[in-house]
């Protein structure tokens, strides 16, 4: 369970990393065009980060969780980042 758990821990702290870039570039492009569609990237990005750095917290203080509810969270965090990548990777310019 432990390398369940450490795949998670990591698949969150990426996370984090690239929801902070994808705030940084939402937001700045928001201050430049003032669109609603990109402040409304960079809000739904920040509930989005505030989930993982939640998420993050309980993977570095486990509470006592089953073994199925620990890897269903960790096959979570993984799609997660997959969908988060893709973002970063047709955001980045």
């Amino acid at each position: 369970m432990t390398l369940v758990l450490d795949v998670a821990r990591v698949a969150a702290a990426v996370n984090v990393l690239l929801l902070l870039v994808l705030i940084g570039i939402w937001g700045r492009n928001y201050l430049e065009i003032r669109s609603k569609h990109t402040l409304g990237s960079a809000v739904f990005a920040l509930f989005l980060l505030a989930e993982n750095v939640l998420a993050l917290f309980y993977y570095l203080n486990p509470p006592q969780m089953s073994a199925p509810a620990v890897r269903a969270m960790m096959y979570l965090q993984i799609l997660e980042f997959v969908g988060i990548a893709f973002l970063v990777y047709v955001t980045w310019d």
